[in-house]
């Protein structure tokens, strides 16, 4: 099996000191997991586990939990470089390395694991050279001393292991988000600073996906982008469709990329509702004025 030569100095995750061999889905590994084995929940018990917004759509519906709730209960951000944008990680059970999710049975949220616990023991290396539009990928063998998983006599292709885990679904709803990680990661000073709004809508788009639905809802967004009733409508009720409408807003508010349509009207909207709202806050400012003499 041949393996991928790709320099993964432009990854968009936290490096590593040890750059690993890279292998395409070709290549077999021997790997089983199952509740017998020696192991069992052991990787569980000391997690680093990065969410992808897919990850978290997938969460939070199946705890029945609001996009803030789940971020504020079960997560926590994580730069993935310097002035770059922000990450979100699974937050293990306090005082402890844990994962919240693991029980004495195994995972309680099994069927809607994240992406990076369906892959191990393979990693995901996505990359993007700064003169390419496309990301490439290539996978890695993760190898810890207590997997005993390794020794398990099953063969399997890189490939046939992706589709036996469901990688494929959460991958294709993940691409586009991991694309524009890439793209900020390769991009870099090119595209300059990132305001602290930029930020922060980028985190909004990504990961607080029902805060953003009200963001869409508002009467600013209305007033100033044009999109037709049908999808409107969509974006009100299903939360795929506004993740990845999302992308499409990121794209054209950090990288100037036009993928909406702006009403002809919208700046002078704009101008007199910034008018009024500064005069409502006058008149609050004078009130408060005439009731301290």
């Amino acid at each position: 099996m041949a393996d991928v030569d790709i320099d993964i100095k432009d990854s968009p995750f936290v490096e590593s000191p040890v750059v690993p061999e890279q292998f395409d889905e070709d290549h077999v590994i021997k790997f089983r997991c199952h509740k017998d084995i020696e192991c069992f929940n052991a990787c569980c018990r000391n997690i680093d586990i990065m969410l992808t917004p897919y990850d978290i759509i997938r969460l939070k519906q199946r705890l029945g939990l609001t996009s803030s709730e789940f971020l504020k209960k079960y997560t926590y951000p994580f730069d993935f470089g310097k002035n770059s944008l922000v990450g979100v990680k699974m937050e293990p059970v306090e005082g402890c390395t844990a994962c919240q999710f693991m029980t004495d049975e195994g995972c309680s949220v099994y069927e809607d694991r994240p992406t990076s616990c369906r892959y191990y023991p393979v990693g995901l290396l996505s990359t993007r050279r700064a003169d390419e539009n496309v990301d490439r990928a290539s996978y890695a063998l993760v190898q810890e001393d207590h997997c005993k998983g390794h020794f398990e006599e099953r063969e399997i292709t890189i490939g046939d292991y992706r589709k036996e885990q469901g990688v494929e679904e959460y991958d294709d709803h993940g691409r586009a988000w991991r694309q524009l990680v890439l793209k900020m990661k390769s991009a870099g000073p090119s595209i300059g600073s990132l305001s602290k709004t930029s930020l922060q809508f980028f985190f909004m788009a990504s990961y607080d996906i029902d805060r953003f639905r009200e963001f869409i809802k508002s009467e600013g967004f209305g007033a100033t982008f044009q999109i037709d009733d049908e999808l409107r409508q969509k974006l009100y009720e299903d939360d795929l469709e506004l993740m990845r409408f999302g992308d499409r807003m990121i794209r054209q508010i950090m990288f100037g990329e036009e993928t909406l349509a702006k009403k002809d009207d919208a700046y002078d909207q704009l101008v007199s509702r910034r008018e009024e709202q500064r005069r409502i806050r006058d008149e609050l400012e004078a009130e408060d004025s005439s009731d301290d003499t």
